[in-house]
């Protein structure tokens, strides 16, 4: 199964699409709302499988995203970047690995069932 999120950080939107499975999750999250330092996705679970991250930084300073042992690129404001993962069940933490952004606010967990 292939699912497609979107995350958004205080300033990174990450937006979501399924793909191929028919019975996919869209995900799609929107940070920098209300704060620079925070990610927010649109579900908090998804299926175990791989998982397309797409996300875009609409804040106005540089972040990346961590989940399962994987990192985007670093992202200026306004850019955007592909992240695909292979989740197993359980929980998946996710942050922004910058000096001080996780510990601002910018980490979460999703749940893989």
């Amino acid at each position: 199964m292939r699912l497609t999120i979107g995350v958004a950080i205080a300033g990174l939107v990450l937006a979501a699409t399924a793909l191929a499975a028919p019975n996919a999750s869209t995900v799609t999250v929107t940070a920098g709302k209300p704060s620079e330092l925070k990610f927010t996705l649109s579900k908090t679970s998804v299926p175990a499988g791989v998982v397309t991250f797409r996300v875009t930084n609409k804040g106005k300073s540089t972040h990346d995203f961590k989940v399962a042992g994987k990192k985007s690129a670093l992202l200026r404001p306004g850019k955007t970047a592909v992240l695909v993962v292979t989740l197993k069940k359980g929980k998946a933490a996710y942050l922004c690995t910058l000096p001080g952004h996780a510990a601002a606010g910018m980490k979460g967990t999703l749940t893989v069932k």
